[in-house]
């Protein structure tokens, strides 16, 4: 009899939904290579990506530009295993049984540090967390 182990599941939340929750969405699923279903929304979603946000992606070799801002549902809530919330703006709550993370994320702005520096910086502090909770989730 063979032991089926279940894909983990997580959900990275930011407010709008442009930003940090895909920067973790895209950076967990190039690490993860379908091992981890991966999902992001926001309690507020933007209008669209934060394209500094799509360009740090990109000079990683991860395309983010057919994703869009979407709003937390209950569904997407329901599936996950561990929902990560990056940044202090989003306020969730965790189902029973539910794994709940705050990242309270690198924010180079507060140090007058902007632009593409601020968000490679902040996109590298994303990585280092995404791969640590890779490790957890998977044993790898």
């Amino acid at each position: 009899m063979t032991e089926t182990t279940k894909t983990p599941s997580v959900l990275f939340v930011c407010s709008k939904n442009g930003g940090k929750s895909q920067l973790a969405a895209g950076l967990m699923n190039q690490l993860a290579n379908g091992t981890v279903t991966v999902h992001s929304a926001g309690t507020k979603p933007a209008e669209s990506l934060n394209p500094q946000s799509v360009d740090s992606l990109a000079e990683l070799g991860i395309d983010i530009t057919g994703e869009h801002p979407k709003p937390i549902s209950d569904e997407v809530m329901d599936a996950a295993d561990v929902v990560i919330v990056l940044g202090n703006e989003a306020k969730v709550e965790p189902r029973e049984g539910q794994r709940l993370e705050f990242w309270d994320t690198d924010e180079p702005s507060e140090r007058g540090i902007e632009g593409m520096e601020r968000m490679s910086l902040v996109r590298d502090d994303i990585k280092a967390r995404v791969r640590k909770l890779y490790a957890e989730l998977t044993g790898n």
